[in-house]
This record gives structure tokens, sequence and C-alpha cells, in this order.
């Protein structure tokens, strides 16, 4: 994975995104689209595609700064979160940890503005773990999960088919799979060859259908702010999954 993720430039907007309040990310007083502000708090809507119940165990895969572990360990006894990126892991230990994370806003050109992330109220940490680790790797002796979630990741691995082939072993029969993924694919991320040949969606059934049934698809937007006056509005693609029991 590209390097560009372990820049000071990524981490912060990725704290921005996964930590900033609404203001933070689009100021008052300006008058900014509906639509914009419907992209926000993006980690938590597509944790919230899983059942409300309590379970054991949850895998964030491609967690970046963590933001959507915490919210998976609402629900989870013991959720693990695994990000390529060292420096997004490193942020987001601190952050269980109970660390405030001070980073820069860019507004434009050399401005800057200084604002601070914070673990999620009501989140004491416990039952958290945050991995360095490669989606396309994953140690074998990891285990079974109830619940995993990888939002953004896909279109982001070099093999993308090395993670689907792997989940089927991380989910419990009966658990719950979740995948966002805005179907980016780029050349310098991952080899033209390694692109879905008829769409994502299609990709995805054919690889999953015989261990999974897909309960639901749906869009959900995302907002990433690089300037005061650039931002990246994106439609992830989210796929809903059950492991089928005895398949």
């Amino acid at each position: 994975m590209s390097a560009i993720y372990e820049s000071e430039k990524l981490l912060a907007e990725y704290l921005l995104f996964h930590y900033g309040t609404p203001d933070e990310i689009l100021p008052p007083p300006r008058a900014w689209p509906a639509g914009m502000r419907a992209a926000l708090d993006f980690p938590c809507r597509t944790v919230a595609h899983f059942d409300p119940l309590q379970v054991a165990r949850g895998l964030d895969l491609g967690c970046a700064v963590g933001r959507s572990t915490f919210e998976m360990a609402r629900t989870c006894d013991e959720v693990v979160g695994i990000d390529y990126s060292h420096a997004f892991i490193r942020a987001a230990e601190a952050l269980r940890g109970g660390e405030t994370l001070g980073y820069h806003r860019l507004e434009e050109g050399a401005q800057r503005s200084d604002l601070s992330a914070r673990r999620p109220a009501a989140s004491s940490g416990a039952g958290l773990r945050f991995c360095q680790g490669d989606a396309m790797d994953l140690a074998p002796d990891l285990g079974t999960f109830d619940r995993v979630h990888a939002a953004n990741l896909l279109c982001r691995l070099a093999e993308p088919q090395r993670l689907l082939d792997r989940l089927p072993a991380l989910v419990r029969p009966g658990g719950q799979l979740v995948l966002a993924t805005p179907c980016t694919w780029l050349e310098e991320f991952t080899p033209p060859a390694h692109w879905p040949p008829a769409g994502t969606l299609a990709w995805l059934k054919a690889a999953l259908e015989c261990w999974f049934v897909l309960e639901r698809e749906v869009e959900e937007p995302f907002l990433i702010r690089e300037t005061a006056r650039k931002f990246q509005w994106s439609s992830a693609l989210v796929t809903v999954w059950r492991r089928q029991v005895g398949g």
C-alpha cells in the first residue's frame, strides 16, 4: 500500500474525518450544501449496518485511526482493529489509551488551525486492541468473529481477492460481514489485472455467495476535507452479508 498513509498530512485528514465535529469539518457560518452534511460520520454509519445485539468478537479491517473500531466496541465484548499504516495504528492506540492527539487542519497554503482528537465519549477503550497488519496476509491464529467490518479497503489492496478468499474462515456461522467500498480502482494501489472485470458488486457476489447470504446493498456517502475549499465527496457501495450456517 502507498506510503502516503504514513504521512502527517493523511494522518491529520483522517483524524478529522473520524473524530472531527460537524463544525470542525464544515465550519459556520458558511451555508454548506445539505449533501455534504449528510456525508458526515461515515465510520459510525457503516458500523450501524450490523445488528444491534451484543456479540462476543468483532474485527475491523482497514480501521485507519479507529473510529469504526470504537463504534463496534459498543456491541462487541472484544474488537480487533487492523490497519496497514503504522501511523494510523499508533494514533488509534494512543486514543484508546485516553490520550488527546493534537493535529493541524489545513486551511490553504501554509495556514493551519490547531485541533485535537479524543476517544469517543462513553468509550473506555476496554476490550479494544489495535494491530498493524496486512489484510491480504492476516495472521493464521486470528480466530473467528461474529462481525467483520472493512470500509474503504478493498480498492486499496494490491490483490483484494486474497482478502475475499479469507473471509469465510473469519466470520462465524450466522455472523455478519459489512463491506464498504467507493469502487475507486486505481493503478497506484491495485494493478489492473486485479480489478473486478465485470464490476465490484458482481465480483463480490461471485466470491462470497457460496458462503454468505447478501442481506442488503445500500449507498453511503462520505466526506474527507483536504482544505477549507477542497473536499472529497464520495459514495461507497455498502453490502451486508450473513455467514451461512453449515456452509
